[in-house]
């Protein structure tokens, strides 16, 4: 059954209660809120969250056979849309080989040559299985490289769930309104100084009153999880700049940017050299994988070479590999950065054209294939101005966007992100069910 918006839900009902209803009602039974993760749960922007049952190029189908054009694509991972034929025939094969050595396999080591060669400041990479872990063992080598202990990040950053990272966070935090969460030591949290992002100023601030002593700066190059926000000009080269001065490292979070805003990420396009980079979301192709890598001497501190510990289990999973492998080479064939970003600059565009015609206040910062529109008067430059922006308002648009067959991010301070699979008529009916949905939206408010 393929079918979108209000018509379907009402098919839905006639015969009696939605499918997808039941379903989140029994998952609220055994999974904590319904979900394995907290935005799934819709809390930010009410109704009853999506079920899938199954995806294909730029569609989701959920449990009641309604269809969306999805700008979620696993929050950015799948760069060629869901279920890519090459992709799909990669992990088969690979599973009919096995689908876990808890070995070494030549797999990693090719992919790790691949990503080596798009990344010229990897050195040496180290596979895990998820962004919260790359990060975290980012930090912990930085630490154990520098023999500092305080990290420097962003207010409205989100690096993962570890401890450190957990205050002040973007992502599922600002969604939520959570600050810090329980669970994190103060002490622990101390450790942790948070700044503004695109504030050079407040950087060098935080390094003079702290000299000596910090061991890293984390920040995504392209912050994304308070809602799309560009780095200032001049402001990564403020950040590696007085990290080399204080001796500290420069750790790019590139595990939404890295082969999604160009091929070799972020530092490409910015041309900026970090110490460490952290990885994930594209470079297994979808499935679950994440790696940090950087300077040989660095990274050399890792076990089994050096005494900073980490170690996994499912570390370079072979059907991760093979995925990460059908993926990257496509991304890196002529003229893919150029049409994706052709596209994404369409709906940009098509999104300012809807807020004007509408008289909604709102801005859409965008950089490359990665969204985000705010509700809010005024330009959007760093977590305290994205926090001005309407949620409410916000709210509004996602239902009325989701009524009409067009899923983005169940939450104000998150991306939407466009594939290679969405096709031109996609982007059209998107622009289209936008400039409806702001019109139903101004005349509610």
């Amino acid at each position: 059954m393929k079918a979108t918006g209000e018509g379907t839900r009402a098919a839905a009902k006639k015969g009696g209660r939605p499918k997808s209803e039941t379903i989140f009602e029994r998952g609220r039974k055994i999974l904590v809120g319904g979900v394995d993760s907290p935005v799934r749960a819709f809390r930010a922007v009410g109704g009853t969250p999506l079920v899938i049952e199954r995806a294909e190029r730029a569609r989701l189908y959920d449990a009641d056979g309604r269809e969306y054009i999805d700008y979620i694509c696993s929050w950015g991972a799948l760069i060629l849309g869901h279920a890519h034929a090459d992709v799909v025939l990669a992990v088969g094969e690979q599973a009919r080989l096995g689908t876990s050595y808890g070995m070494t396999s030549p797999l990693e080591i090719e992919l790790g040559e691949q990503i080596a060669k798009a990344l010229p400041s990897i050195e040496r990479i180290r596979f895990v299985s998820s962004g919260t872990e790359a990060t975290m063992s980012a930090i912990r080598v930085a630490r154990g490289y520098t023999k500092r202990d305080l990290v420097l990040k962003f207010e409205g950053g989100y690096h993962g769930h570890s401890d450190s990272f957990l205050v002040d966070a973007g992502s599922g935090l600002a969604t939520l309104g959570i600050t810090t969460s329980p669970g994190v030591p103060d002490v622990l949290a101390k450790l942790t100084l948070n700044v503004p992002y695109n504030d050079a100023e407040a950087v060098g601030k935080s390094f003079n009153d702290h000299a000596g002593k910090i061991a890293a700066v984390i920040v995504e190059p392209v912050a994304a999880n308070m809602g799309v926000v560009a780095p200032a000009p001049g402001f990564m080269e403020a950040l590696r700049e007085i990290t080399k001065r204080d001796g500290a490292l420069l750790i790019l979070d590139e595990v939404i940017t890295g082969f999604r805003t160009a091929y070799g990420g972020a530092q490409r396009l910015f041309g900026i050299k970090p110490d460490l980079t952290t990885m994930g979301k594209i470079i297994g192709g979808g499935l679950p994988v994440a790696a940090y890598g950087g300077r040989a001497e660095i990274m050399e501190m890792v076990a089994p070479l050096g005494p900073v510990y980490q170690a996994g289990t499912l570390s370079g999973n072979p059907l991760a590999m093979r995925a990460g492998l059908a993926t990257l080479p496509k991304l890196g064939a002529a003229g893919f950065y150029e049409e994706l970003n052709r596209k994404s600059e369409r709906l940009a565009s098509g999104l300012k054209a809807a807020l004007k015609e509408s008289g909604v206040a709102g801005q859409v910062n965008a950089v490359g294939s990665l969204m985000t529109m705010f509700f809010t008067d005024g330009p959007v430059k760093d977590y305290a101005s994205a926090k001005k922006s309407d949620a409410k308002m916000y709210a509004a648009f996602f239902q009325a966007m989701l009524e009409r067959g067009v899923f983005i991010a169940p939450s104000q301070f998150e991306a939407l992100f466009v594939s290679a699979a969405h096709s031109d008529a996609d982007i059209e009916k998107t622009i289209e069910a936008a400039g409806e949905s702001l019109k139903a939206v101004a005349r509610e408010s």
